[in-house]
């Protein structure tokens, strides 16, 4: 069994900066990639940001340029880095892992989510 713990969130103006953690404990026999989604009240989750194994890394269009992850495969640990904040960017973040564990099979695995709240 894998366990994400998430840590960063909290309350920002807009144009802020907040940096999100996200440590995964657990046996890890490898590593697809490492993600961020975000879900709002009243809308379905998205994708922020993925990195994967390899180190390509993609970014939702309403976060790019702004937003930023970086992974340490060594310590399986995925951030996200978020500047210039706007209002809209207010939600639950949740970390996702997809990786093989010791069913020795690829498994999604969430962090427990960490709320964003952006003031205008």
């Amino acid at each position: 069994q894998v366990q994400l713990v998430e840590s960063g969130g909290g309350s920002v103006q807009a144009g802020g900066s907040l940096r999100l953690s996200c440590a995964a404990s657990g046996t890890i026999l490898s590593i697809n990639y490492m993600a961020w989604y975000r879900q709002a009240p009243g809308k379905q989750r998205e994708l922020v940001a993925a990195v994967t194994s390899g180190g390509s890394t993609s970014y939702a269009d309403s976060v790019k340029g702004r937003f930023t992850i970086s992974r340490d495969n060594a310590k399986t640990t995925v951030n996200l880095q978020m500047d210039s904040l706007k209002p809209e960017d207010a939600a639950v973040y949740y970390c996702n892992l997809r990786v093989v564990d010791l069913s020795r099979r690829w498994n999604d695995y969430w962090g427990q989510g960490t709320q964003v709240t952006v003031s205008s």
